[in-house]
């Protein structure tokens, strides 16, 4: 075999072995699932919209991810308040049946508007349905103009409400003038137990828009300084957003709050 025949048979060699690289590489990104596909933590929660005072009300959450029931969620507990008390609500941890199924159950002493909140976390996720509940013949409360301005007055520093469940703890919000639509905005929270920074905790950004879609976005977010938990996001339709931010750590810490803000 000559050099020349040599040289020919390395070039084809070389170039078929580049070729079949890039239909591999071809296929695995057409292999790879779109972004709308990948499967989310969803909860159905199944609480009757009315019960007599005194009655037993059962409360049951069907936790699916994707189309898998979790049988192993890592939490779930049914958080319960009056209308306008969310500072005194008390929190029941569920029954799990391994099948998907979480159950507890509670009752009511008085007339009133009840709340009951389901807290899930599986999968590194975390989801929290509500439900509102009529007891006997209900109650009357103030509405929510009026609540604001008593919680404003109560609260005139911005500090999260969880600064009164939880003795110690502050929240603070870098709160967000308007943004653009796909502008990337950073979304940063400030975190202090006892006027001391509260270094690890697992922080979430919670992201809804009720107008637009029921599903709710999680947004992880990243310690960058002692406190300081930082996430970026894009939104991609302009309104009126929630965002909840989502404070939990080993101690049993677990508090959340809730903010608005303007997309143009």
């Amino acid at each position: 075999m000559t050099k020349k025949t040599i040289w020919i048979f390395s070039l084809i060699l070389f170039f078929s072995t580049i070729l079949v690289a890039c239909n591999d590489e071809e296929k695995d990104m057409n292999e790879m699932p779109e972004e709308d596909d990948m499967a989310i933590l969803e909860v159905d929660l199944q609480v009757p919209d009315s019960v007599e005072v005194n009655e037993t009300l059962e409360m049951k959450a069907v936790v699916t991810y994707g189309d898998e029931m979790v049988s192993d969620a890592d939490e779930v507990e049914y958080e319960v308040w009056e209308e306008g008390q969310q500072e005194d609500s008390y929190r029941i941890e569920a029954t799990n049946h391994g099948d998907g199924t979480y159950t507890a159950e509670t009752s009511f002493e008085q007339d009133g508007i009840f709340h009951i909140q389901v807290h899930v976390t599986a999968r590194d996720l975390h989801t929290m349905p509500k439900q509102e509940v009529t007891v006997g013949e209900g109650g009357e409360y103030p509405d929510e103009e009026d609540q604001d301005s008593t919680d404003e007055h109560h609260d005139e520093s911005g500090h999260s409400h969880s600064e009164e469940a939880s003795e110690g703890f502050t929240m603070e919000f870098t709160e967000l003038d308007p943004v653009q639509v796909m502008e990337e905005i950073n979304l940063t929270v400030q975190l202090k137990m006892d006027n001391k920074s509260l270094t690890n905790a697992k922080v979430q950004y919670e992201i809804w828009n009720d107008t637009i879609s029921d599903k709710h976005e999680w947004i992880p977010a990243e310690e960058k300084n002692p406190g300081e938990y930082h996430a970026t996001h894009q939104f991609s339709d302009p309104g009126e957003y929630n965002i909840q931010v989502h404070v939990e750590n080993d101690e049993g810490l677990h508090e959340h709050e809730t903010y608005e803000l303007e997309v143009k």
